[in-house]
């Protein structure tokens, strides 16, 4: 896979790519959007903290599919607020930490989602 960057547009401002490229005959697999929601029904406190579990539940779903971050294309993320992005962007930096091909990223602002508690939400295809 490869990275996207044409140099007649500005280069990204974050850890991400403008586009990836996948090569034919590469398998795909697309989470749904994944809430901070644990396996016991607890939601952290904090955005920082959602999003690392949110990070965690869309790498359970890749490893099940045999693949992992290295893997990943493009991540979709939501947050009900400004204030939120930082640390979202902390957790996403964090996961994404030493690898060599970022995916592309869109972080889009919401009204909320289902439960109050849940202030982000984030969804991925990988392609191995």
């Amino acid at each position: 896979m490869k990275m996207l960057s044409p140099p007649a547009i500005a280069p990204p401002f974050a850890a991400y790519a403008h586009g990836v490229e996948v090569p034919a005959g590469k398998r795909l697999v697309v989470t749904s959007g994944q809430l901070a929601l644990a396996a016991d029904g607890t939601v952290p406190e904090g955005a920082e903290a959602q999003a690392r579990l949110c990070l965690a539940n869309c790498a359970a779903i890749l490893a099940e599919a045999g693949m992992g971050p290295q893997d990943v294309i493009r991540i979709s993320t939501f947050v009900t607020g400004r204030d939120h992005m930082a640390g979202y962007i902390r957790a996403r930096d964090a996961w994404l930490a030493g690898l060599v091909r970022l995916p592309a990223s869109t972080l889009v602002i919401v009204s909320g989602f289902t439960r109050q508690e849940f202030l982000v939400e984030v969804e991925m295809t990988a392609a191995g």
